[in-house]
């Protein structure tokens, strides 16, 4: 008989031999899974495929290569020398912008002109376009038929240019270092003129300062317009002129307080020229050789150059008289008479009892009668008295009105503002 303890290590034994064999049939299906072959997983059986698939063609286009370039007409230039500089080798271009009527807007092209031309890679002209000095757009377009010649209307617009500048040499030398376009220049000796001898008083480290107008049309300048506003700073002494121009009324150049800058006369009969003999009560006359008072000033310039009344009047005199040669009188309000000599000639049409307004051209310089070089010699009289031309004083016309002051200090704050901003930044352009 088998003890208690013995019983139970044998029922033990039969338990794990029960869980053994029912195990057997679950491992059978792990071990079935596990053994399963890859072909039957993958029913391209492991082979490779490769099969060539047509694609959709695509249709190209080959566009025509053109070229654009861009060139400034020059002093002399021709139509080949200016096709040259544009890359254009196209005789039927050349001859059609040589000879036909429709180009002559193109042949009358002066210096400083932009232009922009479209070529092919054969160097043919396809088109060309440029701007006139009034403004207009021309196109010139190569058709089938032959070049077609449009002219677009003007797009203008104003915009606003600064400029300031120091003076080392002269005024010239100075604007053009400043960018300052020549007519601008022009306005401002105008604007001071009657303040400012720029051919006598001008020293080294005068500064100015301007503020302009540009007209553009089509995105291009065309030409520089009215000051607006400018600065001259002389000798230590500073000048402002602002532009305003009343409603219905003249517009003109008033201090920032209001008073006109317009002088009865101007103090130059000559825009640009230096001085090469002033008014004194006894000098070496160059061709007589004898101690004579010389009651004028000679402007030293060259013959053919522009001689401008210096006040409105009316003419006394144009003709030949003794030393003087050709010589023009002017008689002013106020018992003031101006004399011109040496002319080479006179104003066309030019004669006695004519009203002349002030600036207007009444003669060319030369050096006719008692002169050894070509000079203006310029007289400025009072009640027949010789006064030197230099340093009389000269009336100012009228200051802004009462009725027009408010509208006026308006306009001048704001172009007092752009003046000072330019100045006070020291920059050369402000645009």
């Amino acid at each position: 008989m088998l003890s208690p303890n013995a019983l139970t290590h044998e029922h033990k034994r039969k338990l794990r031999w029960l869980v053994a064999v029912s195990s057997l049939p679950l491992l059978g299906v792990v071990t079935a899974f596990g053994i399963i072959p890859q072909s039957q997983l993958d029913p391209a059986g492991g082979k490779t495929v490769v099969e060539e698939i047509a694609l959709p063609r695509i249709a190209t286009q080959t566009q025509p290569t053109t070229f654009w370039r861009s060139e400034t007409t020059r002093r002399g230039d021709t139509v080949a020398e200016l096709l040259r500089r544009l890359n254009v080798e196209d005789e039927s271009a050349s001859d059609f912008l040589r000879n036909s009527p429709q180009a002559a807007a193109f042949r009358q092209l002066g210096p400083g002109v932009a232009l922009q031309a479209e070529t092919g890679e054969d160097g043919s002209l396809l088109a060309l376009r440029f701007t006139t000095r009034n403004g207009t757009q021309t196109v010139i377009e190569k058709k089938d038929s032959g070049f077609k010649v449009t002219s677009l209307p003007a797009q203008l617009e104003q915009r606003i240019f600064m400029r300031t500048g120091v003076i080392e040499s002269s005024l010239f030398a100075a604007t053009d270092a400043a960018g300052l376009p020549e007519a601008a220049a022009n306005q401002m000796a105008d604007i001071f003129g009657g303040d400012i001898d720029f051919h006598r008083d001008l020293r080294k480290g005068d500064k100015f300062t301007v503020v302009y107008e540009v007209t553009y049309s089509n995105g291009e300048p065309v030409r520089a317009g009215r000051t607006l506003a400018a600065e001259f700073v002389n000798q230590g002494r500073s000048f402002r002129a602002v532009y305003f121009q009343p409603d219905n009324g003249r517009g003109g150049y008033y201090t920032p307080e209001g008073k006109s800058l317009r002088k009865s006369f101007l103090r130059s009969p000559l825009e640009f020229s230096r001085i090469s003999s002033g008014f004194s009560s006894g000098r070496l006359h160059p061709v007589l050789n004898t101690i004579r008072a010389h009651k004028g000033v000679d402007y030293a310039a060259a013959i053919g150059t522009k001689v401008r009344v210096t006040g409105d009047g009316v003419v006394a005199l144009a003709g030949v008289q003794r030393g003087y040669g050709n010589v023009v009188v002017i008689n002013h309000a106020g018992g003031r008479s101006t004399v011109y000599g040496h002319l080479s000639r006179f104003a066309p049409g030019l004669r006695q009892g004519q009203r002349v307004l002030q600036g207007e051209t009444i003669g060319f310089v030369g050096m006719t009668g008692l002169a050894t070089g070509p000079h203006l010699h310029y007289e400025f009289k009072i009640n027949g008295e010789h006064r030197d031309p230099l340093r009389v004083a000269l009336p100012d016309a009228a200051p802004i009105t009462a009725a027009q002051k408010a509208a006026f200090d308006a306009a001048a704050a704001n172009l007092n503002a752009r003046l000072s901003l330019v100045r006070n930044t020291n920059y050369s352009s402000l645009d």
